[in-house]
């Protein structure tokens, strides 16, 4: 009973956390500052939990509203943000729009959607300093580089999601056998629960990327964002 009263504990206080956002009125200094301890709470949260509360742990979807129906150059880091928080996620597609669905644990979906704001916030920040750095372009050249650009950024955010990733589970594999043991059931209990809803993926072709100037600037501009590690490390860790 008090290990459950605690992660119910630890669970509100994640959801706070996750709310402390730029468009919530937090200085950006403050957003990342709640990401990181979010991070160290999920961290802790997630490896205190025994397979039977695992099992039990209700599965859940949240949804990202994207503007307009054309495909965007974040899509091609948001299959690594999903891998990253240990989700699933889909574009969905209505008379009312487009938007990402997360689905997964409820804090690894609450973890998902942050990133997703904090990488789509960053990308459009480098791209209006990007505009600025190249007065010249406009008209139908300025929307190709804008584009390549934000391909770069994208493909350079996923290199490091990916590989924090790869980096953190071999920590855990390293450190605790019974972590390792954790980790599994809880994929399998994501897969278990997506099976049973009535959603079936299916993979989409690739936008076409001009790996030109404009696409390695932006791949470098990648690495410029200030992307805290949001679960576990150092307090002033980045991604790699």
């Amino acid at each position: 009973m008090m290990q459950r009263d605690e992660l119910t504990r630890v669970k509100a206080r994640i959801k706070a956390l996750t709310e402390k956002t730029v468009s919530n009125g937090c200085t950006e200094a403050e957003a990342m500052a709640a990401a990181e301890m979010a991070g160290r709470l999920l961290e802790r949260y997630a490896l205190s939990m025994d397979e039977i509360e695992v099992r039990q742990a209700r599965c859940v979807q949240a949804e990202v509203p994207l503007a307009g129906r054309q495909r965007r150059p974040i899509d091609g880091c948001v299959p690594a943000v999903a891998r990253f928080c240990g989700c699933k996620v889909w574009l969905s597609r209505d008379e009312d729009g487009a938007r990402y669905v997360f689905f997964g644990f409820e804090s690894d979906v609450a973890l998902a959607t942050y990133l997703f704001a904090v990488i789509e916030r960053g990308m459009q920040t480098e791209l209006e300093h990007f505009r600025h750095a190249h007065p010249a372009l406009r008209g139908v050249p300025l929307r190709q580089a804008s584009v390549s650009y934000q391909q770069g950024m994208a493909g350079r955010i996923a290199e490091r999601l990916e590989a924090m990733l790869a980096a953190r589970e071999a920590e855990v594999a390293a450190q605790r056998s019974d972590s390792t043991a954790l980790m599994i059931v809880k994929h399998r209990v994501v897969e278990d629960a997506f099976r049973e809803t009535t959603i079936r993926l299916v993979a989409t072709r690739r936008a076409g990327i001009r790996a030109n100037g404009a696409y390695r600037q932006g791949y470098a501009a990648g690495d410029r964002i200030n992307l805290n590690r949001p679960v576990g490390g150092r307090t002033r860790d980045v991604l790699p």
